[in-house]
């Protein structure tokens, strides 16, 4: 009797159940504990019935970062206010991140480790409808093709130094990084159509420059100079 009550009140099973525990569980005990096993009691049922939802592991993980990433804000429905320009813009999408970061920072190495869609994106912004909002909002208040692509590979930069930093301090394991790369990843797109994205596919050779020498060199002189404006000097 009991038994049958609760097949009546147990939500019914599918993808965004599955996905939406699973960041509830790794939200509470980290990504440690997160098996299928262990998802499947947590939703009362067999670890097999989750594959009917879910293609294992690394589809549940690519899940729970679509999930996470897909609730930053797009550029339709900020509020950037009268004079709302490209800083105001930047200033929600950075806060909206942070957010995210210090709501789930179990999962926020997680997102900013996962090899993405498309490979020559960056963390933590590597939501593909996130990303093509980002750079067409960004060309939409004048920048060029070549100032969108350097505002996101800067700005990128930003965020996930302070926020891998910030989640660690609150609690999100020191080697999560080192663990979920090799938890997988995998190379690719797999499946992914890029004609939904025709941005981010028509910037793909800019996008995939390494730069990552002279953005330290730059990101360094910013640093000193607002060390020296802090100094007076």
């Amino acid at each position: 009797m009991d038994t049958e009550s609760t097949e009546q009140t147990r939500a019914p099973l599918d993808r965004n159940l599955v996905i939406e525990t699973a960041i509830e569980l790794v939200d509470a005990e980290g990504l440690g504990a997160l098996s299928m096993r262990r998802l499947g009691a947590t939703l009362g049922v067999e670890a097999m019935a989750l594959y009917r939802h879910i293609d294992g592991r690394e589809d549940l993980l690519e899940g729970i970062v679509d999930a996470i990433t897909d609730r930053i804000e797009r550029v339709a429905d900020m509020d950037l206010g009268p004079h709302g320009g490209w800083q105001a813009y930047l200033q929600n999408v950075a806060h909206a991140v942070r957010d995210l970061a210090f709501a789930h920072p179990q999962i926020f190495p997680l997102v900013a480790t996962r090899h993405p869609a498309a490979p020559w994106l960056r963390p933590p912004l590597r939501n593909l409808e996130v990303v093509e909002d980002f750079l067409t909002a960004l060309m939409g208040m004048g920048f060029t093709d070549d100032q969108a692509v350097a505002a996101y590979r800067a700005f990128t930069s930003f965020l996930l130094g302070h926020l891998l930093l910030s989640v660690s301090q609150r609690g999100a394991p020191a080697s999560a990084g080192e663990m979920l790369m090799n938890d997988g990843a995998h190379g690719g797109e797999g499946d992914t159509d890029m004609a939904d994205y025709p941005t981010i596919q028509r910037l793909r050779a800019k996008l995939s420059v390494d730069h990552s020498a002279e953005e330290f060199e730059t990101a360094l002189e910013s640093l000193l100079s607002r060390i020296a404006a802090v100094r007076g000097e």
